[in-house]
């Protein structure tokens, strides 16, 4: 051990004067200088093996912060569009509501509804039931009945909620059945379902009905469960049979039921809170003593 020592010293003298020597020829000498780029030629793809890790993990990190980005990004936008549709969709309401109101003095002002936005994550693969589950529970709000719709129109209601899900009956299904009002003319009706997402029909409309293929059909606010003036369908074909009492009316929902995956529950008429259970002793309490005094 105590060998080396003499010898690392002297390579180390040799290294430093060869150092020097290379230094100052390369001063002195131009053609060192070229022979020095080609040696740095030669290391340059051991060089860049060398560093290739580290670019590697550099491209991944940013690939992936880019990626998270973008996502991030895609979930703002689509939730921005959700309100603007939101808001966009009672316009055709509000001008066919504000000609029937000039001639009123004291219409009520319209309330703006508050929203959450949700997703789908499961459909029920019931063929007779079109109904989906939501991402959206109490935890959230959420509650029975309350009203779901797109970017393009009405969906449908919540018939079951869960903590941290809900499931959705969609306006198709044949148990659901909504107040609708075309908004040409106010005319009312009940738009049920057909058991088709791509299919509503109108039931009971008299032959001297005021309907047009294309008219709107909007809520009406009527059943207290969906606000006023959000579009629900169009009125696709109306045809008569003879010796039926009624017109054939079928409509086409404006909402992609069948397609949407990002929805807006809104908060309308919710349910008032139960009495607590603290609160209901003492009212069997007021009652004891009418009970002994009756006794």
């Amino acid at each position: 051990m105590f060998a080396k020592g003499p010898f690392l010293g002297y390579r180390f003298l040799i290294a430093l004067v060869l150092g020097i020597a290379l230094m100052a020829a390369e001063h002195r000498f131009s053609e060192v200088a070229y022979a020095r780029s080609w040696l740095a030629l030669l290391v340059t793809p051991i060089q860049w093996a060398a560093d290739l890790p580290g670019r590697s993990w550099g491209w991944a990190v940013d690939s992936l912060a880019n990626r998270n980005l973008l996502l991030e990004e895609n979930r703002e936008l689509k939730s921005q569009a959700l309100i603007l549709a939101e808001r966009s969709q009672t316009m055709s309401a509000v001008v066919a509501e504000n000609v029937r109101l000039r001639e009123l003095l004291n219409a009520s002002q319209r309330t703006q509804v508050d929203f959450i936005t949700g997703e789908l994550i499961g459909v029920n693969y019931d063929p007779f039931s079109q109904q989906v589950v939501i991402n959206q529970g109490r935890q959230k709000g959420a509650y029975i009945g309350m009203p779901v719709m797109d970017a393009s129109g009405v969906m449908g209601q919540l018939v079951s909620v869960s903590p941290y899900t809900s499931r959705l009956l969609l306006i198709s299904d044949t148990n659901h059945a909504l107040p609708v009002q075309v908004n040409r003319n106010g005319l009312r009706f009940i738009a049920q379902g057909s058991g088709q997402a791509n299919q509503l029909r109108l039931d009971h409309v008299p032959e001297t009905a005021d309907l047009r293929e294309g008219d709107l059909l909007i809520t009406s606010g009527l059943g207290e469960r969906f606000p006023f003036g959000y579009p629900v369908a169009r009125i696709s074909s109306i045809t008569h049979q003879s010796g039926e009492p009624f017109l054939n009316v079928k409509a086409t929902p404006l909402a992609q039921l069948d397609r949407s995956r990002y929805v807006l529950l809104l908060f309308y008429q919710q349910p008032k809170p139960e009495a607590s259970e603290s609160e209901q002793p003492e009212e069997k309490g007021e009652a004891n003593p009418v009970e002994a005094d009756n006794g």
